[in-house]
């Protein structure tokens, strides 16, 4: 069985976005991201996808060409009205109501022998490392001070969570992916 991963990208000073919310910054190197082995093995190992509604969101429900083919768990408390673009017989969307552990478990299932990866804002990746279900916390640093903005560790403080570094790895761009096992 796979692993359950979260993954999330945060500048130095360890903001997800900036005071406006926008992450563009973040991810001015995301087409040469996509072309790196780091990320294409992800693809391939990825066998479903949980994310919060706000990540959703934020592509307009046009998956179009969207790197992760597999199904996707959508952890909302509202089902959207309009049907997501870019379904097709790998990539489909469940809109999950009942919970993050739903989300997780329905996810296991459907990647079967693959990873099931987490992908959003803090508060999803929170919410699994709160109710322990994440195994390995991956965090790609940008090298950029925000100064403001959400702070991704903002409200995790009384978790305690422990963590075990497991791999360090420097992309372009200065980009650098921290990777964890979470210790249960």
């Amino acid at each position: 069985m796979g692993k359950v991963l979260a993954g999330i990208t945060m500048s130095l000073d360890g903001f997800i976005n900036d005071c406006n919310g926008d992450v563009s910054q973040l991810y001015s190197d995301f087409a040469t991201l996509r072309e790196t082995e780091v990320l294409q093995e992800a693809i391939i190992t990825t066998g479903a996808v949980v994310m919060g509604r706000r990540a959703y969101d934020m592509a307009e429900g046009d998956f179009t060409g969207y790197e992760f083919q597999a199904p996707i768990f959508v952890l909302t408390h509202h089902v959207p009205e309009k049907a997501p673009k870019g379904e097709n017989e790998r990539l489909s969307f469940t809109f999950v109501t009942e919970g993050i552990e739903s989300a997780i478990e329905k996810a296991k299932t459907a990647a079967g022998d693959k990873d099931v990866t987490v992908i959003g804002g803090a508060d999803i990746v929170q919410q699994c490392l709160r109710a322990g279900l994440v195994e390995e916390l991956q965090i790609d640093i940008m090298p950029l001070l925000l100064g403001e903005g959400l702070r991704f560790f903002e409200h995790l403080a009384a978790s305690q969570i422990q963590l075990e570094r497991i791999k360090v790895i420097e992309l372009p761009a200065g980009r650098t992916e921290l990777c964890f096992r979470v210790i249960k």
